[in-house]
């Protein structure tokens, strides 16, 4: 069994193997790459008497990857100099130009927050390179950082190097600035594209091919609809992976169809759902994404990817303090970690070439909350009490006991045949946990199907969590309130004898909650925390302290406003939350709408509410409009868009028109554009713009993401 912090110190050097297999433990390895615990794994998986691999099994690389467990996106490039999140790919190239940057400290700063590597998106959807490519004019050379001699790969990959971080790239399939994209002309482009960064700047751990293929775009000028047909015979993926395998075999490939190493997690917030299988069928592509499917003929685990900020991907203007809290990141690492994934957050730089410090703040908080999480293994030395079965070849290499060793590699397993089986055993001293954590040795494939862990209270045995998959691993907390002893896990179901790794032991850490903002149904801002300790609070946007107004009943903001929080204790403050919110509704009037009756619900304050124009006659087409009077005018800034939250896309507006007026008479359209990536990640959109007074406004929406029909949950407005 190993200890988590120990366990990544020494990974911390590790080189990334890629490929997949079904009947081979390992591939081929170079002279410079050490394999993690090599003695181990001799000793352990490739003793003569060890139980035989089955079923579909992970290369040594995928095995290492898994243990990666952590690592950041960083989301930097042209659309955060237009707050875009798709680009349209018409964007100047001129307008990159970041003031402040510093690769090393940006590094350093994902390095403190306990990351352990970094995946950079060397080019996005609006297919510009942050490199200066041979295979298109669309790329920093053509902006003024540094002169047109900067190069962003390599300042990032140098960084990576220098500081101890291993480095990946993110490179878009879909290009929406290249003129023959979705023709063959398009591949001999995106081919050197991927030679230029897998043979130019070092080793990569991981490349990502996002998903996101085909629609409008700018394609050189043309401005026109493109489709591809099926991704992967448009791409080649399997000619794109044999091309990797070659450059750097050392490296994940994440996504490629039915031809990668790793797989998304079927969500932007990152939770991966349980039970996880890291196995899916041949040609599945990511139709079971989300679960994978049990005994299936490829190995490709899932990774579970999300924004620290609620914005999105990309750093966006005026929305710097929409930040995830740490208690938010720590319950989506038991819901990706946790269930045998892989967890990448993105962590935006601004115009600047900064990290905003909010997310800094909360990334070193989730740290700061996983280093008392796995501060100590209350099952180390655990002292086997009952077990079900020994093993018949070499009992003491695969016993009981090495369940609490400290040794990743070594597994308890029973007789091949025997597919269920038990370990009782007693704890060092008594202790108060209530986090458990099972590992499958799963070099040897992963075989559990069904498993159950019990704890003795008062005398008597007391299910306190079960599942189906473990794998690389799965942790979950349970209700415990007194001291514990006696532990017991059950392997109820197996395709084969269990081979299990390790059971860990831990303690939800107790920090002060960040408080929970939220708006109520008469338009007041309410602050709350699970925790007793008081809550205090900023209107003007800056930081709480001990001398900040203490919360003790709902804020009225008519004009809206930043509210920032903090739980505050004992001389000791929780992370800060904040919001940014737009005018009060409260005097809002619906004074034009199409005949489905329903725009009130775009201005009510309830995000479970929506207008849409579907009647139950029939749908009515985009574009479709409807009209506010705000009661009295202002000097708007801006509008927000949440799009539909009931978790379908039918009618979820993808495209839209923004009007203003001061008169009801006279509009001006001081927006038009495209809410970018809502069918992975439907959140709030925000659109800037130069201050308009207006006592009106006029949304419409001309086009969906599904059906003919479009519908808003929500429309909010910024004001001066």
């Amino acid at each position: 069994m190993t200890n988590h912090s120990s366990f990544l110190s020494r990974l911390f050097a590790l080189s990334i193997f890629a490929g997949t297999v079904q009947a081979a433990v390992s591939a081929p390895t170079t002279a410079s790459v050490v394999d993690y615990d090599a003695a181990a794994v001799a000793k352990y998986v490739y003793n003569a008497d060890a139980p035989k691999p089955w079923g579909t099994l992970p290369t040594k690389q995928q095995v290492n990857w898994q243990r990666l467990e952590y690592y950041g996106f960083i989301h930097f490039g042209l659309n955060t100099f237009t707050g875009r999140e798709w680009g349209y790919g018409d964007e100047k190239a001129q307008l990159f130009n970041p003031s402040h940057f510093d690769a090393d400290k940006a590094i350093m700063a994902l390095k403190d927050g306990g990351m352990k590597g970094m995946i950079y998106t060397a080019k996005h959807h609006d297919g510009w390179c942050a490199w200066p490519s041979k295979m298109t004019k669309h790329n920093i050379s053509a902006s003024p950082y540094k002169n047109g001699k900067g190069d962003m790969v390599a300042e990032f990959s140098k960084a990576c190097a220098d500081n101890g971080m291993l480095f990946g790239t993110y490179l878009s399939p879909w290009d929406r600035n290249h003129a023959k994209y979705g023709q063959k002309g398009y591949l001999r482009a995106y081919y050197g594209q991927i030679k230029e960064l897998l043979t130019n700047y070092g080793p990569v751990f991981e490349i990502w091919f996002d998903g996101a293929n085909g629609g409008d775009g700018y394609y050189g000028g043309k401005r026109e609809h493109r489709s591809i047909g099926h991704a992967e015979s448009y791409y080649n993926f399997e000619r794109i992976v044999k091309m990797i395998r070659k450059m750097q075999p050392n490296c994940i490939v994440w996504g490629a169809g039915t031809h990668g190493d790793a797989r998304w997690g079927g969500s932007e917030k990152g939770h991966v759902n349980y039970p996880h299988w890291p196995t899916m069928k041949s040609g599945a592509g990511e139709r079971n994404t989300a679960h994978g499917d049990v005994n299936a003929s490829r190995w490709v685990p899932a990774e579970g990817d999300t924004p620290i900020n609620h914005a999105g991907w990309f750093w966006h203007k005026g929305q710097e303090n929409r930040v995830k809290s740490p208690e938010a990141l720590l319950k989506v690492w038991f819901e990706s970690v946790g269930r045998g994934a892989n967890l990448l957050v993105n962590v935006a730089l601004n115009d600047k070439g900064q990290f905003c410090p909010a997310d800094i703040n909360s990334l070193n908080g989730f740290k700061a909350l996983r280093d008392d999480l796995y501060a100590k293994d209350y099952a180390l030395g655990a002292k086997v009490v009952a077990v079900s079965e020994l093993r018949k070849d070499k009992p003491a290499l695969f016993g009981a006991e090495l369940l609490f060793d400290d040794e990743i590699e070594s597994y308890w397993s029973t007789n091949n045949g025997t597919k269920e089986g038990f370990v009782e055993a007693k704890l060092a001293q008594p202790s108060l946990v209530d986090v458990v954590r099972i590992r499958e040795q799963i070099r040897l494939g992963q075989r559990v199907r069904g498993w159950a862990f019990d704890i003795k209270v008062n005398g008597e045995w007391r299910e306190v969590a079960k599942g189906e998959s473990i794998g690389n691993q799965v942790m979950m907390r349970f209700e415990n309130k007194q001291p514990i002893t006696d532990i017991r896990l059950r392997i109820t179901s197996a395709q084969a004898a269990p081979t299990i790794s390790e059971i860990s032991l831990f303690k939800m850490p107790e920090s002060l909650l960040t408080p929970a903002i939220s708006k109520n149904a008469q338009g007041d801002v309410e602050l709350k925390s699970n925790s007793a300790a008081s809550i205090v609070y900023t209107l003007d946007g800056s930081e709480p302290h001990e001398n900040s107004p203490v919360y003790s009943q709902p804020i009225n903001l008519p004009t809206g406003g930043v509210v920032k929080a903090a739980t505050m204790a004992r001389g000791k403050m929780s992370t800060v939350a904040s919001i940014s919110y737009g005018l009060s509704k409260k005097d809002w009037n619906i004074i034009e709408q199409p005949s489905t009756n329903n725009a009130q619900s775009a201005i009510d304050d309830n995000a479970k509410t929506f207008w849409h124009t579907h009647p139950v006659s029939g749908e009515l087409n985009a574009p479709q409009s409807f009209t506010v009077d705000m009661g009295k005018a202002y000097d708007v800034t801006g509008f927000s868009y949440l799009p539909r939250q009931d978790g379908t896309l039918n009618g979820m507006t993808s495209r839209y028109i923004f009007e203003v007026s001061e008169d009801g008479k006279n509009y001006v359209k001081v927006s038009e554009g495209e809410f970018g990536n809502l069918r992975a990640n439907p959140i709030e959109q925000q659109i800037h713009f130069a201050a308009q007074r207006a006592r009106y406004f006029r949304f419409t929406g001309t086009a969906a993401l599904e059906k003919n029909h479009v519908s808003a949950s929500e429309i909010g407005i910024y004001a001066q």
